[in-house]
């Protein structure tokens, strides 16, 4: 007489779940298990499966037990017959995984195509950035963000002032490598040193790179208000009668320069700079050194409304009409 056959049991009740719920592969459905107990990877075709481990139903799969008779226990993934899919004139069978392009990854899935894209960590510039654009790149599947400063004139610029005084952006063609540099960021200080910053990968790499410069928009200690004009209310450029030596860290420039400065206003405009390039600075240091420092060289100034606390790093993302929820 053969013995009782004994089935297993693979559910257990109660529950008894872990915290959080697994993380599944990329395109591997998370459901719950077959005892309705717990959340967990779904089983893929070919894998084995059980009343607890349950196959992706997402993906037309099926446990087929029909290769453990009699007991009907352990079974294995299959595919569902069912219809397949036509994508760009290719014919894909249910359930078949494939690629259209390098952008996404899709299932045939009984008529349906469902896709992952596969382009999910592209991300927008850091807020030096005021007009973010998605552009393609040599040698990438996926756009990559550059800065779009395509807008060189503001609506507040003088009408004398060409468009050439704008241009901040470069970019060109070099090695295959699309050639950026950003415009220089706002000085750090409203007064006194600080620091403009800018990225730009003009270099053998063609790696994007911060670069620094130092930057002085008007001295602190002299008050300009006193060299405004009887009857005006700003003084767009100040410049002091006697050259002088730049001073960083006890490290002094080894000749003096006389720089321009932007003025200020007694009203409620603001002059910052239009019009500036960068020059090369030697230093003489106390221990014999000599160092070099790219600095902020003024030409013009223009004072207008449109003012902002140079520190202010929010200001920007009004700029992101997209991406409006990182403004609230």
């Amino acid at each position: 007489t053969a013995e009782p056959y004994t089935r297993t049991q693979y559910c257990r009740w109660p529950c008894e779940c872990p915290r959080s719920p697994p993380r599944c592969a990329l395109g591997v459905s998370l459901v719950t298990d077959g005892c309705d107990c717990c959340k967990t990877c779904a089983k893929q075709r070919g894998e084995t499966c059980t009343e607890a481990d349950t196959c992706d139903f997402h993906r037309g799969l099926y446990c087929d037990y029909s290769g453990d008779r009699p007991r009907y226990e352990i079974g294995v993934c299959a595919q569902i017959v069912g219809v397949g899919c036509v994508l760009n004139g290719v014919r894909y069978k249910n359930g078949e995984t494939f690629q259209p392009n390098c952008k996404y990854n899709c299932t045939c899935i009984n008529g349906a195509v469902g896709c992952v894209p596969m382009c999910t960590n592209s991300r927008p510039p850091l807020v030096w950035c005021p007009n973010p654009k998605l552009i393609k790149m040599a040698g990438k599947c996926c756009e990559q963000w550059v800065c779009d400063d395509s807008r060189k004139i503001r609506k507040t610029s003088p009408r004398h002032i060409s468009s050439a005084a704008y241009e901040g952006e470069d970019e060109a063609w070099q090695k295959n490598c699309i050639v950026h540099t950003s415009p220089w960021s706002p000085c750090s200080k409203t007064c006194g040193l600080g620091i403009s910053t800018r990225i730009s990968n003009d270099n053998d790499q063609c790696r994007l790179l911060k670069e620094s410069r130092l930057c002085n928009l008007r001295p602190c200690e002299v008050d300009i208000t006193q060299h405004i004009k009887p009857g005006k209310k700003c003084l767009a450029v100040y410049r002091a009668n006697e050259p002088m030596n730049y001073t960083i860290s006890g490290c002094v420039s080894k000749i003096p320069y006389r720089p321009k400065y932007c003025g200020v206003c007694t009203d409620n405009r603001c002059c910052t700079p239009y019009k500036s390039k960068t020059i090369e600075v030697r230093f003489q240091c106390p221990d014999g050194i000599e160092i070099s420092w790219k600095i902020m060289w003024i030409n013009a100034c223009f004072c207008n409304l449109n003012c902002r606390n140079p520190n202010d790093i929010f200001a920007d993302l009004a700029h992101y009409y997209d991406y409006s929820e990182i403004a609230n």
